[in-house]
This record gives structure tokens, C-alpha cells and sequence, in this order.
């Protein structure tokens, strides 16, 4: 079939690298490896970061214009019909302004993927944002949930014979784990991979800087990533600086060599939906300590594929680090563990059936 898809927060092309558009990237590839034609179908970023409503006024009626502007160019044969709009991602900062409208003109099942709700912006400055989100999510044929949070607050949204599908986070995975030698002979290679810019990402960084500081033994630290925030982060891992090793952002084959190099990934994960850099780790064989928040524990299997502390909470963080610092045998079998579940159950295969299914089930259902 044909599938419109459509990313608010990020497009899929942007040259800015982030989760969010690697997701939107991984939910392209597996639809097109169900055999679909993916149509990117605009590249409006409806994002307002600012809580400006003259600026989500003008992004609605933006929105408006351009949903008429694709129905036109449907209706000359100049853009293939689709089948179904796919939304990617959308909450009260960046709510989806055109796929319901072409859904609804067309009469085509709309699906929504990552969806999020806070009602507590209604009548704030995101009230447009927010509203703009209920309205997508009561006319939503199907909602994805790759979060596993997310569905308490979405689906009492969505209307009735509405479907949610809960999707565990996906990777393409290629080939086995790397082979490591896990701390044979040097130290434990401590690894960190983040964006570094202020709000939860520091926060993050803060939180790894005074855990580590409380970890004794024979270890270093990478860190990936890099950002405005730069000078901030350096200043909350200064305690152990002397253990550090930057490496800024990294390319796909270099991160790919980072995760084979290292004996456990340590991050703190504040406030994260459920964290990329985790998913890539444990598909390496890499063991994880992170913050067991948002829908990090659907990923992040505690004492079998790693450990989970309390968010935010250093002391902790640092108590579950140390454990494993200190037994390489403990990582080793939970690192061949994340490995075995990635491949089983966090593969684009797996995917690309679950969605192939929900969607076909949908389009057929309106012929």
C-alpha cells in the first residue's frame, strides 16, 4: 500500500542527527520492508519550543494551507493517492496540523505513532498545541506506542473502535555482537553516549558526574556526543576528568566501533522516552546501568540485561555501577543476554510484521 508519513517534531531528512529522526527513519525502513511505498508526504516542523501562540496560530493556518495544497496535487495525479497518513511523533509542542485533515478528506485511516498527552497545558501557553493533539488523537484510526507510559494518558484520547498497538523499540541489527575482551587486562571501559545541551541531557551528565565520582576500581569513561552545552557537561564530570575521554559526535561505523570497545554503558536517562543510545548498546552486547524512567524499563531488563537505578538519584546510579565494575563475569552474561533479547524482540523484522499486520487490518477493513 501506500503510506503518507509524516514527522512534526523532525522530518526523516534532516541533516541534524538526533533519536528523534533515527526512529522516523527505523519506522520508514520497516514499513518499507513490509513491502509498503512510504511517501514522505511534507516536511512541516510544527514545533514550538517557546509557548508562542501567535506562532502556533500561524503554524495552524500554515498546516491548513498545506493539507489543501496536497489534497490539490492527489487530486491532478501529481502525488501518488495514499492509502494511509502515518504520523509520527506528535505531542503539544509539535502537534500534526495536516494528517487529519487529508485523512479525513480522503477517507483514509490515519495512524499516529509516539503519540503523547499533557493535559496539564491545557490553557496554557501550548493550549493550541495540546488541543491540536486531542483533536489528531479522536480522529486517529490507530495509535503506536513504542513508549510503554505513554498509553495510560493516549488512549482514553483516541475515539471509540480506535486501536493501540503497543511496539517495543526496534533496531536495524546487522550480524552478531562484537567480540570483547570485558576488562581482561585494563580497565573497565565505561561508556556514555549523549547530546549535550541544557534541560534533561545535562541533567543526565550531572547526575553520571557525581555517581562516578563515588566509584572506586580500575575504570574510564568515554563520552559521545557533543552540543551548546559542551562546557557544562565538562564541568559536571570534572571530578573525574582525569578518567575521561571525549570523543564528540560520531558517526554510525565509529559509534558501531565505540559500543564493541566499551564493557558497559552507563547513562542516566533523565526524563527519556526510552533512549536510543540503550537499545544500540544492549544490541552490541553491552551491558547497561541507566535511570529506570519513562519506557527505559521495557528496554533495559533489570539484573538480566543490566540495572536499573531510581531516576536522578546519583547515589544509587553509582551503587549499580559499582557492582558491575566489579564483576566482569556479571557482564559478561548480561551483556550476551541484552544481545540474545535485542535480536529476538528488538529487530526491524520483528517490526515490520507487527506494523504490516496492524495497518493491513485497518486498510481492509474500509474496502
Amino acid at each position: 500500500m501506500r503510506i503518507a508519513f509524516h514527522s512534526p517534531l523532525k522530518t526523516p531528512d534532516s541533516a541534524v542527527p538526533s533519536g528523534d529522526r533515527r526512529v522516523a527513519r527505523l519506522l520508514m525502513a520497516a514499513l518499507t520492508r513490509a513491502g509498503h511505498e512510504v511517501d514522505l508526504a511534507t516536511r512541516l516542523r510544527s514545533r514550538d519550543g517557546e509557548g508562542d501562540v501567535t506562532r502556533q496560530a500561524r503554524l495552524a493556518e500554515l498546516g491548513t494551507r498545506l493539507a489543501a495544497r496536497y489534497l490539490r496535487l492527489v487530486s491532478q495525479g501529481r502525488r501518488p493517492r495514499p492509502d494511509l497518513w502515518f504520523t509520527y511523533h506528535l505531542y503539544y509542542k509539535a502537534p500534526d496540523l495536516i494528517g487529519p485533515l487529508v485523512a479525513e478528506s480522503l477517507g483514509i485511516p490515519y495512524v499516529v505513532a509516539e503519540a503523547s498527552v499533557a493535559h496539564k497545558r491545557a490553557g496554557g501557553p501550548w493550549d493550541q498545541g495540546h488541543r491540536a493533539t486531542l483533536a489528531a488523537l479522536a480522529r486517529a484510526d490507530l495509535a503506536v506506542g513504542l513508549n510503554p507510559h505513554d498509553r495510560a494518558l493516549v488512549q482514553p484520547c483516541l475515539s471509540p473502535g480506535a486501536r493501540y498497538l503497543d511496539l517495543p523499540p526496534f533496531l536495524a541489527i546487522d550480524g552478531p555482537p562484537p567480540a570483547r575482551a570485558d576488562g581482561i587486562d585494563r580497565p573497565v571501559a565505561l561508556l556514555a553516549v549523549g547530546m549535550m545541551r541544557a534541560g534533561d541531557k545535562l541533567a543526565s551528565y550531572r547526575v553520571l558526574g557525581t555517581a562516578l565520582a563515588q566509584v572506586p576500581g580500575d575504570w574510564r569513561l568515554t563520552v559521545v556526543g557533543d552540543g551548546p552545552a559542551r562546557t557544562e557537561v565538562e564541568a559536571a564530570l570534572a571530578s573525574v576528568a582525569d578518567r575521561v575521554t571525549w570523543r564528540g559526535a560520531l558517526d554510525a561505523p565509529e559509534l558501531d566501533a565505540a559500543y564493541g570497545a566499551a564493557d558497559l554503558l552507563v547513562w542516566p536517562a533523565v526524563n527519556e522516552a526510552y533512549g536510543m543510545a540503550l537499545l544500540e548498546a544492549q544490541a552490541a552486547g553491552l551491558p547497561v546501568v541507566a535511570g529506570d524512567t519513562g519506557g527505559v524499563s521495557a528496554i533495559v531488563r533489570h539484573g538480566t540485561t543490566g540495572l536499573l537505578a531510581p531516576v536522578g538519584d546519583a547515589d544509587a546510579f553509582a551503587g549499580a555501577v559499582r557492582t558491575l565494575v566489579a564483576d566482569p563475569a556479571r557482564r559478561r552474561s548480561q551483556g550476551a543476554k541484552a544481545a540474545e533479547i535485542s535480536r529476538a524482540e528488538h529487530g526491524l523484522p520483528a517490526a515490520a510484521a507487527a506494523l504490516d499486520a496492524a495497518l493491513r487490518t485497518l486498510v481492509e477493513a474500509r474496502r
